[in-house]
């Protein structure tokens, strides 16, 4: 079993790669599902599909981020459009240094800076209030034009769910995008495939995912949103692209590494019972956090 990948409240963070990046993707994956443990409420489905993603940009190196200086002027922006998802958000700006690892086991609780939706006014490293979905993406492109007009490098990055792309906002800011040529900014689709209720493709069918991006001017790549060299892969080639936005569909799993919860609908808002906890952690191969 593999330890927690905190023993306190300080974390000596450099690049991770290979298996050490899997073995952190797992302990964020039961560290979300603590917290929701914890809090008695969360989005376990949602937590998992997205663990490798956040990984991969925090801990892989592609974000150029100081957290002993959150504001820094040159940072690349990262803005959680599927703010529902927190537990692993939280736990991922915990992994890079953000806050404190022991914060975690506040989640939810009364006056917390660990919202159920990231506010950027209370938790260090959350850089725009979301939870409303088809809001990410429309303060994202707002960003990036923001920094091409003050003639500034730095990169924004937006993870969206996919069943959140039912909403008109997004295709209103894409257009935008690639209207400015917005080479600075990366959209990454969480496609999981399921939303509140039910898979997305009976409640409103995003198929052909990729072919509406492309058609909306975005450079596009669709790839397993579970494997490290993968994405690392695509974003190297978003940050070579020139001239016109980059979407990344990251094929994912609903509920990713625990079979009870993996392509099932009621894992969107499902919560952990201790005993469900335990048996995650065991097939995640990972001890649960001091958390719970």
């Amino acid at each position: 079993m593999m330890k927690p990948l905190y023993s306190g409240d300080t974390v000596d963070w450099t690049p991770l790669a290979g298996s050490e990046l899997s073995t952190a993707s797992q302990w964020l994956r039961i560290s979300a599902m603590a917290m929701t443990h914890h809090a008695g409420i969360g989005h376990t489905g949602g937590d998992l599909s997205a663990a490798d993603i956040l990984a991969t940009l925090y801990l892989g190196g592609v974000l150029q981020v100081r957290p002993d200086d959150p504001a820094w002027p040159e940072r690349d922006r990262f803005i959680m459009s599927k703010g529902h998802c927190s537990g692993v958000f939280y736990s991922t700006l915990a992994a890079r240094g953000f806050f404190p690892a022991s914060t975690l086991k506040t989640y939810m609780d009364p006056m917390s800076v660990l919202n159920g939706h990231p506010d950027r006014n209370k938790a260090v490293g959350v850089e725009a209030n979301t939870g409303p979905l088809g809001h990410g993406l429309p303060i994202a492109v707002g960003a990036a034009l923001a920094c091409r007009m003050s003639n500034m490098s730095w990169r924004v990055y937006v993870l969206t769910g996919d069943g959140e792309l039912q909403e008109g906002s997004n295709w209103e800011a894409a257009m935008t995008a690639q209207h400015y040529g917005l080479d600075n900014i990366v959209v990454i689709v969480d496609r999981n495939r399921i939303q509140q209720g039910d898979f997305t493709e009976s409640t409103i069918r995003m198929d052909p995912m990729v072919d509406k991006w492309r058609a909306f001017g975005f450079h596009t790549l669709e790839i397993d949103g579970h494997n490290h060299d993968a994405l690392l892969a695509a974003f190297a080639d978003a940050g070579s692209t020139k001239g016109k936005p980059t979407c990344i569909v990251a094929n994912t799993v609903k509920g990713k590494g625990v079979s009870f919860a993996e392509n099932n609908p009621a894992w969107h808002h499902g919560v952990p019972t201790r005993e469900q906890l335990h048996a995650a952690a065991a097939e995640l191969g990972v001890e649960v956090p001091w958390l719970v």
